[in-house]
């Protein structure tokens, strides 16, 4: 069994600094050239961490918590891959554990840190208040939470988020520049639906242009598809659709086609979040770009170095960039 010991000896280091790298404790004293080095050697040598020594040797489990709403949607896979790269390389194990959106979940993952089963947790929390994450905040655990940017996480959890509010707002923006003035939103309920339709209302406000939203009970293909349907059946007659995801984005454009309607000349389509099939439906989905992989990866280094003790930064993390990807679809 490969040591770090042998690690050391490979690259001519010394074992305290292989093993400082090798955990992410470095505290920016290791150069990262040296850290680089370090992690290399031991892919090469085909080091693997003793799990149990370190446990026993840290009091800790070397394993994280990564918390999604719905495992199912393609925004989500992105974002764990992105705070799995950064374990992986610093010898953390992730396990991903999905909630429905529901309260009783997440209450239920957050107990996973409190047992001790995990020594932190990362995730997208929907239905939980300032007030469940203070035993937590007692016991020193780390959390960080991609939220809203108007979620209010008390001082002791780390806050990511973009702004869905001003990204609304901007793609709105775009729709109206290309001339439409009859815009529409479909969102679903809870989530990133406050920010997003409050941004759209606001662009609609600012050029004097009539705001109409409809809501389903879910952000899923199916629920932009039922939006949809309830929207031309109440009446509207929409030139442009903004979508508060690209799954019900998706489902918009299947429902425009059993009305007949064509995409863009009939009414364009936008959504949000840029997942894959974004760029493989037809006709190709102007839609905002996340970058949910570097947010993840972001997170995992928060987080390991809440846990080394070098973060020192402040509790809240944000606006991440977004940007605004044109497609066929506008």
């Amino acid at each position: 069994m490969v040591t770090q010991k042998d690690i050391a000896k490979e690259i001519g280091l010394s074992q305290a600094t292989v093993s400082l790298a090798l955990q992410g404790v470095t505290d920016g004293v290791i150069p990262g050239t040296t850290i680089e080095k370090v992690r290399k050697a031991a892919r090469d040598l085909g080091y693997r961490p003793n799990r149990v020594a370190q446990a026993l040797r840290t009091n800790k489990t070397y394993t994280l918590a990564c918390v999604v709403p719905d495992i199912t949607n393609p925004y989500y896979p992105f974002l764990v891959r992105g705070f799995q790269s950064i374990c992986d390389i610093s010898g953390f194990d992730v396990i991903v554990v999905n909630t429905d959106g529901k309260r009783e979940k997440e209450l239920n993952f957050l107990n996973l840190a409190l047992q001790g089963k995990v020594d932190a947790i990362f995730g997208v929390f929907f239905n939980l208040f300032p007030i469940d994450f203070e035993p937590l905040i007692k016991k020193g655990i780390p959390a960080v939470c991609l939220g809203p940017s108007t979620a209010n996480y008390p001082d002791g959890v780390d806050h990511f988020f973009v702004d869905g509010s001003f990204a609304a707002n901007d793609i709105t923006n775009y729709l109206i520049s290309l001339g439409h003035t009859k815009i529409s939103m479909i969102a679903g309920s809870g989530g990133p639906q406050i920010e997003r339709v409050d941004g759209y209302k606001t662009a609609m406000v600012e050029v004097g242009l009539t705001s109409s939203t409809q809501l389903s009970e879910e952000f899923s293909e199916q629920g932009g598809y039922d939006a949809t349907q309830q929207l031309f059946a109440r009446g509207e007659k929409p030139s442009a659709i903004l979508a508060a995801n690209d799954l019900m984005a998706i489902g918009c454009l299947r429902a425009l086609k059993t009305l007949s309607l064509c995409v863009p000349h009939d009414v364009a389509v936008a959504g949000f979040d840029d997942i894959p099939a974004s760029e493989l439906v037809t006709p190709t989905l102007t839609t905002v770009r996340m970058h949910q992989q570097n947010i993840g990866a972001q997170a995992a280094k928060k987080i390991l170095n809440r846990l080394s003790g070098s973060e020192s930064s402040l509790w809240r993390t944000g606006p991440f960039p977004y940007e605004i990807i044109q497609r066929n679809s506008t």
